[in-house]
């Protein structure tokens, strides 16, 4: 009764549009998800999430379910996501990818996911990690352990977003540390994040998780920027 009020007196509306949803609309409007494009990237595993990273660490399957474009629906979304709380833009995105990621046989051998971390300061400021609720739909809906433990961040820094490649990885690169013991040893781990964009920040993170001994390494983001 008293959610039917709220709703009746501040209608939801949608993430992508700002319009308002219908009664069996969710999160976002029928028209904006069939607009979201779609990378596909889960069907092929030399994909261009995946090159991304040659030469620079190793890793088994990299994939991002969407693209993002300036001033696009994606990057609309996802501002409300870091920015505004919409939280529930990671469970959708979670939800919706882990139908995806079920179809690929290498998913089976992962042990943990684990997200890109907040500095404390960090987490304080905003009042939550933005890829927790991805990572925990990602967990409940294909059967993996969520491991927020294992990947820490020592250093506080502002925004990288208007740094270079060579600039963030400069800035990044002892930022990352790893809390482990035995029972991490040679297990196979799936780091998410938000935005794939030069892979500075997934690359210093995932050397930190490949100190872990016997460890291997997928990524896993919710979109990928593209021009």
């Amino acid at each position: 009764m008293f959610k039917h009020l709220i709703n009746l007196l501040f209608p939801p509306v949608c993430s992508g549009c700002k319009g308002f949803l219908l009664g069996n609309e969710s999160v976002i409007c029928t028209q904006c998800r069939h607009e979201i494009p779609l990378t596909q990237f889960h069907k092929e595993v030399e994909n261009a999430a995946f090159k991304i990273f040659y030469g620079r660490i190793p890793v088994e399957y990299v994939s991002a379910l969407v693209y993002f474009h300036k001033k696009g629906i994606v990057q609309e979304m996802i501002h409300g996501l870091k920015y505004r709380g919409h939280e529930e833009v990671g469970t959708l995105f979670g939800n919706w990818y882990a139908e995806d990621l079920k179809t690929q046989p290498i998913i089976n051998s992962i042990d943990a996911i684990i997200p890109v971390p907040l500095h404390k300061k960090r987490f304080k400021e905003r009042g939550y990690n933005q890829v927790t609720t991805f990572g925990k739909a990602l967990s409940e809906n294909l059967g993996i352990s969520y491991a927020d433990n294992v990947l820490v961040r020592n250093i506080y820094s502002k925004t990288q977003s208007q740094k270079s490649f060579t600039g963030r990885t400069e800035v990044e690169t002892s930022i990352f540390d790893v809390v482990y013991n035995e029972s991490h040893h040679n297990k196979h781990f799936l780091l998410i994040d938000d935005v794939l964009t030069t892979g500075a920040t997934l690359e210093n993170c995932g050397k930190a998780l490949l100190k872990i001994p016997g460890a291997k390494l997928s990524i896993v983001t919710m979109a990928m920027s593209h021009n």
